[in-house]
């Protein structure tokens, strides 16, 4: 397969070190040095420096891909360490594309890494995709997902799919000709409230060093054109039994993006198109500050406050008096929640409390904050001898 940096013109010459850099692809039969000269001129998009991004723009960089572009908006936190293997204790508090830049110049300096230091949205993604020859989606969230994926239909740049949840992973090709893309496979994202994040549900930290890996090697196979590539297949991992399994997907002539008439020609709201807008931006009417309900839990009218974490989170950290209910069982519980009382929603970090919050208010409860922060930020402004995790 041309890339678009090699399309019509000469593959990069390979220098002394590169030779000896590369020596045990060069001799492999199928890889040679054609393969590596490939990979020399080829672009790469990284969508994500976290968990799946991470082994994956380790790998690309060792492998010798010419341009890695890597585009991410967040800082290195110690949470992360867990799991995303490009980052160092000493990056704590870097941006992402920073500490990643300067691992990868000391792993290969012969990669040239490109830092998209802002988050991806509908404003810039099909510019961004555009310079590349392949994305590989490190995402962790539905929206960014369907926003990659529509930015390359409408480019043409290939999509190496990864995802991971828990102790399971999921890794395909979109976006290559005649195949599907990620709408072919979802057509509509799922219930907002109904689909934890990482930190809500937690992973395996291993687990996105398989899939990451797995995908650096999709995109080495697609930029040297050997062996047979993920298109039209949807690959399953279960990490517990370390069992793997394939499904088939087609092209959907039917798709909004990629069928035989499309309905998506340009780039939508991703964040209302998958829910994220109801209430993942809460109004100030529906969020409070922790020193607010510090205030309001000392006075007559103190309100509900309902704990939406899981089990051992409420064992690390918890606000005297409130009621444990977590956001996957509050559906089946709401008929022990009281309509006549304010009720606060209270998570680790404010995303499941939103969520929360938004899932009563449909329920028909008047008088729903969330709390602004969670117990994290109230440990930092009302109780600093509390533990936080």
């Amino acid at each position: 397969m041309a890339t678009r940096a090699s399309a019509g013109a000469s593959l990069p010459p390979l220098d002394s070190e590169q030779l000896q850099r590369y020596a045990r692809h060069l001799t492999l039969p199928q890889f040679g040095i054609e393969g590596q000269q490939k990979l020399a001129a080829a672009r790469v998009l990284l969508i994500g420096a976290g968990g799946l991004g991470s082994p994956a723009a380790l790998y690309l960089a060792a492998a010798g891909v010419g341009t890695i572009g890597i585009i991410d908006h967040d800082v290195v936190d110690i949470s992360n360490l867990q799991r995303q293997v490009l980052h160092g204790t000493g990056a704590l508090g870097a941006a992402k594309t920073e500490s990643a830049a300067a691992r990868i110049a000391d792993l290969n300096p012969h990669v040239e890494v490109v830092q998209h230091r802002e988050r991806i949205s509908s404003a810039n993604a099909r510019e961004i995709i555009s310079g590349y020859d392949i994305v590989v989606d490190g995402s962790d969230n539905f929206p960014t997902r369907y926003l990659v994926n529509d930015a390359c239909v409408l480019t043409g740049t290939p999509l190496v799919y990864g995802s991971i949840y828990r102790f399971e992973g999921q890794l395909s090709l979109f976006v290559t000709p005649g195949g599907p893309c990620y709408r072919c496979l979802f057509a509509e994202p799922p219930a907002p409230e109904l689909v934890p994040s990482c930190a809500d549900a937690g992973v395996l930290g291993v687990l996105p060093g398989i899939v990451g890996s797995l995908q650096a090697l999709e995109a080495i196979k697609w930029i040297t054109g050997m062996g047979q590539g993920m298109a039209g297949r949807l690959l399953l991992f279960d990490a517990l039994t370390l069992g793997f399994r394939e499904i088939a997907i087609r092209r959907d002539p039917d798709c909004a993006v990629c069928g035989e008439h499309p309905t998506v020609t340009e780039l939508i709201d991703y964040e209302a198109f998958c829910g994220v807008s109801s209430f993942g931006d809460a109004g100030v009417d529906q969020e409070v500050a922790a020193t607010e309900l510090a205030r309001e839990l000392d006075s007559d009218i103190a309100p509900m406050v309902l704990d939406v974490r899981e089990q051992w989170e409420h064992d690390i950290a918890r606000l005297d008096g409130s009621t444990l209910m977590p956001l996957g069982e509050l559906p089946g519980r709401l008929a022990e929640l009281p309509r006549d009382r304010s009720i606060v929603t209270l998570c680790h970090k404010g995303v499941r409390s939103a969520r929360a919050a938004a899932l009563l208010r449909r329920a028909g409860f008047s008088r729903v904050r969330s709390l602004a922060g969670g117990i994290d930020d109230w440990a930092a402004t009302v109780e600093p001898g509390m533990k936080r995790y």
